[in-house]
């Protein structure tokens, strides 16, 4: 009796490499995956794809899960396309192309290390499509099957389909290749090649239809992540007041594989923006900004005892400037040099414990030269998140002579309440020095204000 050719589910084995590729199916599966981004070994992120059913006719609705995985030495940050670009190919090289949609919204997703998220688009099998199909993701190096036969006559639910199949990616032998489609369709689709953990390189932005500027843009895109958080908040001191953050960072040499980054692919430059705004007063005037350019190394796992340990260690080093970008007697700067090593742990749960101290020694700062007796030479930095869930950061200094500050934070995500909303409801308490650059060496008392986070 004659064996089937596959006995795991996903795999897919090639007979003859000289010859022909054949498509071999085994009597329980046809879903076939091509996980992007999956390595044999070393450190890894990618998407992986697959079929939720094994067998839908035309006009039945069908999913695509995917999975997002982060192996890597840092967090990564990833926007799912809210469509899909679909090639179906039948076993004669007939290619129908079609639309996957995003069942939830296209919300940026934050990945620590040694996690995963999935994702499910939905799309309709084309009423053209007939007997075994070869699915295929535009831009991606997967490959999936689907039978659009009604069940009862499905060749699957009954023996090995043995047919040539062309690979989804290029024209069928002899025949001509298919138009891509236009541009304006591929950018409403969101599915070019640059979308999420870098494809390998055998997949081109050509290939999804985008023009240069568009791909100096995806790489802009691409390079710049999240640093300090991003927040708004309203609080009641002596008056309506405000603070509020902005921050963000620039990775300058992006690593050609994504698995092997080397030293320099973990250099950035950071910016961070800080203000308190006095919403009362005759013009609404900002009472300070300090305005807080770096450039520092940075990697989030440098050792762990072991592979998959859910404790690993980081680090950042390097140097920094705050100015507050006024002149005269109101004149505030600060240069210093910093070094921050990074304690994690990953709880079976779904959250992650950070203890992140910055230790910083300060140079060139001829208008508060006492900046150190305030400010401390340590952030003592506690931060613990949930996935897609509270956030909660502490963050105390301790100069000389009993001179303090201390800050905490909350946030909890809006769209796990009754608004739905993008962002995080922001809570934050702050006591003591430094509260502006400007003020440094003034003493505020306990403030609260209440607003909104789209980086808690």
């Amino acid at each position: 009796m004659k064996q089937p050719l596959l006995k795991q589910p996903g795999a897919v084995r090639h007979r003859n490499p000289g010859a022909r590729a054949r498509f071999d199916v085994a009597i329980p599966l046809v879903t076939l995956a091509l996980a992007s981004g999956l390595y044999a070994g070393g450190a890894s992120a990618g998407m992986s794809y697959q079929l939720d059913t094994i067998q839908a006719s035309a006009g039945e609705t069908v999913r695509i899960k995917g999975m997002l995985f982060n192996d890597t030495d840092d967090a990564l940050s990833w926007t799912p396309p809210k469509n899909l670009v679909l090639q179906w190919r039948n076993e004669q090289g007939k290619t129908i192309r079609s639309l996957a949609y995003l069942e939830a919204s296209a919300q940026p997703v934050e990945l620590p290390v040694n996690n995963f998220a999935a994702f499910s688009w939905k799309a309709v099998v084309p009423t053209e499509a007939n007997g075994l199909q070869a699915l295929n993701i535009e831009g991606e190096p997967v490959l999936l099957a689907l039978d659009t036969s009604p069940l009862q006559d499905s060749q699957v639910a009954s023996s090995p389909a043995l047919t040539p199949v062309v690979d989804a990616g290029a024209a069928a032998p002899g025949a001509t290749q298919d138009p891509p489609l236009p541009d304006n369709v591929v950018a409403a689709a969101g599915a070019d090649a640059s979308q999420g953990p870098p494809p390998p390189a055998t997949a081109t932005v050509a290939a999804a239809g985008t023009d240069a500027s568009t791909a100096a843009f995806e790489k802009f895109r691409n390079a710049i992540s999240t640093y300090e958080p991003i927040y708004f908040g309203v609080g009641q001191r002596d008056g309506t007041n405000a603070r509020f953050q902005l921050s963000f960072k620039y990775r300058l040499a992006t690593p050609d594989d994504p698995t092997r980054p080397r030293f320099f692919n973990h250099i950035y430059l950071g910016y961070t923006q800080l203000a308190l705004w006095d919403l009362e007063g005759e013009s609404k005037p900002f009472v300070d900004v300090t305005y807080n350019p770096s450039l520092f190394w940075h990697r989030e796992r440098i050792w762990s005892p072991e592979e998959h340990s859910p404790f690993y260690l980081g680090l950042a080093a390097g140097v920094e400037h705050k100015s507050n970008g006024k002149s005269g007697e109101e004149s505030r700067s600060v240069n210093d040099v910093f070094i921050q090593p990074e304690f994690r742990y990953r709880f079976d749960g779904g959250s992650t414990l950070a203890f992140t101290p910055r230790v910083k020694a300060y140079f060139a700062k001829p208008d508060n030269d006492d900046y150190a007796h305030y400010a401390g030479h340590v952030d003592w930095k506690l931060r613990w998140a949930q996935d897609d869930g509270l956030v909660l950061t502490g963050l105390y200094r301790q100069g000389t002579e009993g001179r303090n500050a201390m800050q905490f934070e909350a946030a909890w995500p809006l769209r796990r309440t009754f608004l739905n909303m993008n962002g995080y409801l922001h809570v934050q308490y702050f006591k003591g020095y430094g509260e502006t650059l400007l003020g440094y060496n003034q003493r505020s008392p306990g403030q609260v204000r209440v607003g909104l986070a789209l980086v808690p």
